[in-house]
């Protein structure tokens, strides 16, 4: 298990390491039935063809928690999450790979909170960006 990070020895510029996901149908369509989306874009081919899409595409609650995981696995489990704000960008098919990449933008020692500054990207571009604010012991 990963240490958890110390507010004090955390700076603005620091990167956190990169991180590859491998889109995958059972990650798309596993990540869509787990958060109850049942919109059939993210399961079923023959739908999300019909729609125009070349194949299932990934739901926003899957990226959302992703993006949790990269920080947590960055800032260690006793960080405390204090907001998550995304943005998708283009879609997350399977048989590509999502790299995510973070650097601490923001350090406020009133209440030991950090700010990572994030985005998640695959071949045809940025599938998520954001920022996370979490805090630390």
């Amino acid at each position: 298990m990963q240490k958890t990070r110390r507010f004090d020895d955390v700076q603005p510029g620091e990167a956190l390491p990169a991180l590859a996901i491998p889109i995958t149908v059972p990650l798309v369509a596993g990540g869509a039935i787990a958060t109850r989306d049942y919109f059939p874009g993210h399961h079923d081919l023959d739908a999300a063809r019909a729609l125009g899409s070349p194949h299932i595409f990934m739901n926003i609650l899957t990226t959302n928690g992703i993006v949790q995981r990269y920080v947590e696995d960055w800032a260690g489990m006793e960080a405390a999450f204090r907001s998550v704000k995304i943005k998708l960008g283009v879609p997350n098919y399977p048989g590509d790979t999502m790299t995510f990449s973070g650097e601490v933008t923001d350090k406020r020692a009133d209440d030991r909170t950090v700010e990572v500054t994030l985005k998640g990207r695959n071949s045809m571009g940025n599938h998520v960006t954001g920022t996370v604010r979490v805090q630390l012991p």
